[in-house]
């Protein structure tokens, strides 16, 4: 019997029929001119955590890049915007994981995400060299750790390749020193913004 799920493609577009399981908290959309539909879909509530993290990384990265905001503001507000995300990923999710019993992948993504905040705040404070030049590292470091987890959890290709990527980015940065803030986060947000407008493959 094979790990993961071969019947399904690994990412596909979003069916008609859901499992019940995805119908807790369904968000539809559908666009308009007239009677023209222009977009119709819908966005479970684990692709909703997706998309406010996605939403939630992008002031932070962009800031890092091109506005000179104090590193010790900086370092405020997305330790906020961060606590906020990870509280609502943990009761948008906590039904989603209860329903697969795995509960402990939440665990997991909150336990990565309070090191990542904790790391960089002390980095900030402490004026600790080597956290504050690696940050983009530390952070694609963890989310790949989180997306391996949670790939080797849900049998689940395209998470695993996720992670796999997040990875491999951590070597490609060098050559991105001078927008590395910049490519780390479009990397982030994109990947947050496809897995929350497909479907992937799970058991």
């Amino acid at each position: 019997m094979s790990f993961f799920n071969d019947s399904v493609p690994p990412l596909r577009r979003k069916r008609a029929a859901l499992d019940i399981q995805d119908l807790e908290g369904l968000w539809q959309v559908n666009w308009y001119i007239g009677h023209i539909k222009l977009y119709s879909t819908y966005y479970t509530r684990i692709d909703q955590a997706f998309i406010l993290w996605g939403l939630l990384l992008i002031p932070m990265f962009v800031t890092a890049q091109f506005f000179p905001l104090n590193w010790g503001l900086q370092a405020g507000l997305w330790s906020v915007l961060s606590c906020i995300g990870t509280t609502v990923m943990m009761n948008w999710s906590s039904y989603w994981v209860k329903r697969r019993q795995v509960e402990w992948v939440l665990y997991c993504w909150v336990f990565l995400m309070l090191v990542g905040v904790i790391l960089t705040n002390l980095g900030i404070i402490f004026s600790w060299g080597e956290i504050l030049l690696n940050l983009c590292p530390m952070w694609l470091g963890l989310s790949a750790l989180g997306y391996l987890c949670t790939g080797f959890a849900v049998r689940s290709r395209t998470i695993l390749f996720t992670g796999v990527i997040h990875a491999i980015a951590i070597f490609l940065l060098p050559y991105f020193i001078a927008w590395q803030f910049l490519a780390t986060g479009t990397l982030m947000v994109s990947c947050l913004l496809l897995l929350a407008e497909f479907e992937w493959d799970h058991w």
